[in-house]
């Protein structure tokens, strides 16, 4: 599998991640995302998690709203499903991935 890893952990603190898992993998749950963006501010860990786990959420919005309009759609709602999973495996394991096509768009400062 490729490594889609632009941002190394060694940018986080040990404490951040470890202090604030719960936090980032809670940003790969639909809108359960606003959670860490409002309760975990300060933790660059857990704002990495959130940034991808909004635009991931932003995402399936506009695909729910088009899934009338376009049949393939389907699909779409699959990939949104694995980068999720993703995402939540590579917060639980306490690093910092971005995912796969999604990861380099930047929301969260």
């Amino acid at each position: 599998m490729a490594d889609f890893n632009n941002t190394p952990n060694n940018d986080f603190s040990q404490e951040d991640i470890d202090k604030n898992k719960g936090y980032a993998v809670l940003s790969y749950i639909g809108i359960l995302v606003l959670i860490p963006i409002l309760a975990a501010k300060d933790s660059k860990f857990a704002r990495f998690h959130a940034n991808q786990g909004l635009v991931l959420c932003l995402l399936g919005i506009i695909i729910f709203a088009l899934a009338n309009f376009i049949s393939i759609i389907g699909i779409l709602d699959v990939a949104v499903l694995v980068f999720a999973i993703m995402g939540i495996v590579y917060a639980a394991q306490g690093q910092a991935k971005d995912l796969p096509l999604i990861g380099s768009i930047k929301i969260l400062k």
